[in-house]
């Protein structure tokens, strides 16, 4: 397994694994695989890494999947090259432990396992989001991890909420490419994905 990254030396531990700077903490427990919007939009907007919390450097890491790749943007904040390798280690969704997407949101409950009760609580068992409703349930997708300049790091944001990032736009250089985890693509999928790269290598 990947040591912790000197860069998250710092950072809190849950269950002995480092709390993504990102993760969202309800009742005062890390909620891992969801996003604190908040945090997840400073990380977009100041360019920093969605493990450590710090600003990322001359090249960093984009997650992507199929489906990121025929939206054109990746949907979480980049990390930096440090981090990505503990991450893809211990992430159940990246190291191939979990085969499907979850039917419910991210676990948001006290350790008892009582519901939230506070009603104006933003919390996933309440707000779960677009993303995971179209997933919900579903296998697992192919990962991959893209390494990008950070010169060319650029936002994307829908046209109805100008202030809000939609992602990191894939439509830039790709240094690298690294797969994280395998998993069987649509026929769509694959045909839109040969043509993005197709346009990225000029053929």
């Amino acid at each position: 397994m990947s040591s912790i990254p000197q860069r998250c030396a710092r950072r809190p531990l849950a269950g002995g694994l480092v709390v993504p700077w990102v993760s969202l903490i309800h009742g005062g427990h890390a909620a891992f695989g969801s996003l604190d919007p908040r945090r997840a939009r400073i990380a977009f907007l100041r360019c920093l890494c969605q493990i450590c919390g710090e600003r990322l450097d001359e090249r960093c890491f984009l997650i992507v999947r199929p489906a990121d790749v025929i939206r054109g943007c990746s949907p979480e904040p980049a990390l930096h090259p440090e981090c990505l390798p503990y991450t893809a280690a211990h992430c159940p969704m990246l190291n191939g432990t979990a085969t499907h997407y979850r039917r419910s949101p991210v676990l948001a409950k006290h350790p008892a396992g009582r519901p939230c009760t506070d009603l104006s609580c933003p919390c996933p068992s309440r707000s779960p989001g677009e993303g995971h409703a179209a997933r919900s349930g579903s296998p697992a997708d192919r990962y991959e991890a893209w390494m990008i300049h950070t010169r060319n790091y650029r936002l994307v944001f829908p046209p109805d909420r100008p202030e809000l990032p939609s992602g990191i736009s894939l439509d830039v250089p790709v240094l690298r490419e690294r797969v994280l985890r395998t998993a069987t693509v649509t026929p769509e999928q694959q045909h839109l994905m040969d043509l993005w790269h197709a346009l990225m290598n000029g053929s």
